[in-house]
């Protein structure tokens, strides 16, 4: 008897977030396709019935996990914040914290799959790029929300601005988690140091904005 279509989608996605869940915790060359399959429940044979090959995979799991990623920031940056914050600062504060350095699997992907980025198939590659991209407008947005003295065409770019920031945010993750567990205490001193560094730039930056545009 065969399987509806239905069936079928819902079999693709389980190996979706299967393979998004191991290529997180151990990356993608790690990860064969039999302990893939396995891992969602099915026999490695059937994996050729839904992907032509694990690059494909691979794309996918890239393109799912960017754009659910990212609509959640939009989300969240559109969530009403009280007056001791902005969107922008609580962002900061949530992505430098140890929670989101625990959270491999459902942390920001561009952290989580900038080691294998380089490696992975031209699909894989593009998905990855577009996502980052995605992710740089989001965080130039906010900072307008924030206060930026680039709106008044000052100093650089919102687009600058958001590209370096965002450096700053995932390098301190990905340096974190890469000791987490030989060195915990070095990997609480990533965050909170850059947490702090970021805070206080951000405070200065803004600081130097115009009155006007502060109270936008």
């Amino acid at each position: 008897m065969g399987v509806s279509r239905e069936q079928a989608a819902e079999n693709r996605l389980a190996i979706v977030a299967a393979a998004t869940q191991l290529f997180r915790e151990r990356g993608v060359e790690a990860v064969g396709l039999s302990e893939l399959m396995k891992h969602a429940g099915f026999t490695q044979g059937g994996f050729y019935n839904h992907f032509e090959s694990k690059a494909a995979l691979v794309a996918e799991v890239l393109a799912s996990a960017m754009a659910e990623k990212n609509a959640e920031l939009v989300k969240n940056a559109t969530a009403p914040v009280d007056e001791s914050t902005t969107a922008l600062r609580r962002y900061i504060v949530w992505y430098l914290s140890r929670a989101h350095r625990d959270d491999i699997d459902q942390g920001c992907p561009v952290a989580g799959f900038a080691g294998d980025a380089p490696r992975l198939g031209a699909d894989a590659q593009s998905h990855y790029a577009s996502g980052l991209d995605d992710q740089i407008t989001i965080l130039a947005g906010l900072i307008v929300q924030n206060g930026s003295p680039a709106v008044a065409g000052q100093h650089r770019t919102l687009r600058e601005q958001a590209i370096s920031l965002h450096c700053e945010l995932v390098g301190a993750l990905v340096l974190a988690r890469s000791v987490a567990q030989a060195a915990p205490e070095l990997s609480n001193e990533i965050l909170e140091n850059a947490e702090r560094d970021v805070l206080a730039s951000l405070d200065e930056r803004s600081s130097q904005a115009p009155k006007s545009q502060k109270n936008r």
